[in-house]
């Protein structure tokens, strides 16, 4: 009896230093003992993420990061990311999360992880108000800019696959001034920024109608559990404080609808 004491205390020894290791090895403790969070924003357009006048990272992805980092207790330290780059330097550990507007697709986790959705968005399209476009088929033929390696780009392909597409890797400068300079016909692009863009341009429209309904989630690289769960509860937190509501009328205005979302915790 002593002796099978002993060896059911040695083996409960193993497991919690085993357990032990396992948590002192987490991204997530690795992030609390660094005292800094690396997180991918896309500073690429209006309102989602954007510089300011002192070329200061602002907009609604860069207040959500910046909300997760203070209830870490940690210092977010931004780097600005769009297109597949959001993936790959996931993947590769160059970030600790991703907050850019990154729609949660079944492709894109094959590759990371994805929170509870913190925001949603549809594909829209906005057009020259002038052009005469008024329906999606009405895009076959004309120069239409896209992000590269974007859901928009992946449905233009398959629905419209006569457009002339416009790449560009940040669709916000680059993608807005060509709509600006009309020289594009025009855009695809999720709809939360695009809604925001036709209030500043007069000369932009957007058609009615969504395309898709995506749910935007931060992604994670695979294999840190500790970690999702944290930023599932974050995302929790964050929608049934009211901060959600807060954080998405000061950036589309006091008028505006916040999407639906769940909270899982």
């Amino acid at each position: 009896m002593h002796r099978l004491l002993k060896t059911t205390l040695a083996a409960a020894a193993v497991c919690l230093a085993l357990a032990s290791t396992a948590s002192a090895g987490s991204k997530l403790q690795e992030i609390l003992d660094a005292g800094v969070i690396r997180i991918g924003v896309s500073l690429g357009g209006e309102p989602i993420g954007f510089r300011d006048d002192q070329n200061n990272p602002v907009g609604y992805d860069v207040d959500v990061a910046t909300m997760l980092a203070e209830k870490l207790g940690v210092k977010p330290e931004f780097t600005d990311v769009s297109g597949d780059a959001r993936v790959s330097m996931l993947v590769s550990n160059q970030l600790d999360l991703v907050v850019a507007n990154t729609s949660a697709t079944l492709a894109r986790a094959k590759a990371v992880s994805f929170s509870i959705p913190y925001n949603r968005a549809g594909l829209r399209i906005i057009v020259q108000a002038d052009a005469g476009i008024t329906t999606l088929e009405g895009l076959a033929g004309k120069k239409v800019v896209v992000g590269r390696g974007t859901t928009g780009e992946t449905f233009l392909k398959r629905a419209v696959p006569t457009a002339e597409l416009v790449y560009t890797d940040n669709f916000s400068p680059d993608g807005v001034l060509l709509l600006k300079q009309k020289r594009v016909d025009a855009g695809i692009e999720d709809s939360s920024m695009l809604d925001y863009l036709a209030t500043k341009e007069p000369s932009l429209v957007t058609l009615p109608g969504l395309y898709s309904n995506d749910p935007i989630g931060i992604a994670i690289a695979q294999g840190d559990p500790d970690l999702q769960r944290w930023v599932d509860m974050f995302v929790s937190d964050y929608i049934q404080s009211g901060a959600y509501e807060a954080n998405y009328k000061k950036w589309w205005g006091e008028k505006a609808n916040p999407p639906t979302l769940t909270p899982l915790w």
